[in-house]
């Protein structure tokens, strides 16, 4: 699949409407109890573009940006704005925000992930578009240097260390992240005059798995 490393223009996704989706199959059994299994491990997300549309400049950005995508054929990245730190809101990306894993003397790579805890569960989500500059890594609390002690592949979400840990060394990371999508329509529907009337063209976008 073709990706473009580039971002959405961030002050368009600003005002988009979406969020995570899951896929759950549900069987009821003649007792009326029901079975429930998912052939997703991870969610998807899904996005409308064109609500965050607040003039006929940001239309012709919006329809410049489908246009070098190609419509639905080049990915890119895109800023959900509900969900794009490590850190919960209100509080500075810390290099001790997410685990990415514990030292076994040997492995060098650790991938980026971030966890979502609601009581008893969690739900560990890779995040494979980081974002540049926003990195921060540690190791058993230390915090690390990148291209000193460590090297990021910010468009895999992957820190590659320059030593492995010590066995028993929790390795944790803090960020900034985008998602990897799409548009989910190879057409672009708008009148101009609907459009200064308040009707805004309906774009959707939709995560893509990497």
């Amino acid at each position: 699949m073709a990706f473009h490393e580039i971002r959405f223009p961030a002050d368009l996704s600003f005002g988009s409407v979406g969020g995570p989706e899951r896929r759950t199959e549900i069987v009821t059994l003649s007792n009326g109890h029901e079975e429930r299994n998912t052939p997703w491990a991870h969610s998807r997300r899904r996005y409308d573009a064109g609500l965050g549309l607040r003039g006929l400049e940001d239309l012709a950005e919006l329809i410049a940006f489908f246009e070098a995508r190609a419509g639905q054929m080049h990915g890119f990245r895109w800023k959900d704005w509900a969900d794009y730190r490590s850190a919960p809101f209100g509080r500075p990306i810390s290099a001790e925000d997410q685990v990415l894993g514990t030292g076994d003397g040997a492995r060098t790579e650790f991938g980026l992930v971030k966890a979502y805890v609601s009581g008893p569960a969690t739900y560990l989500r890779p995040i494979a578009k980081a974002v540049a500059g926003t990195v921060q890594v540690a190791v058993a609390g230390l915090p690390l240097t990148e291209g000193l002690h460590y090297e990021l592949e910010a468009d895999q979400g992957l820190i590659r260390l320059a030593d492995a840990p010590a066995p028993g060394a929790v390795v944790t990371a803090g960020f900034e992240f985008d998602v990897p999508v799409r548009f989910d329509t190879d057409r672009i529907h708008v009148s101009v005059a609907n459009f200064q009337a308040g009707e805004v063209p309906a774009v959707p976008v939709v995560e893509v798995r990497l």
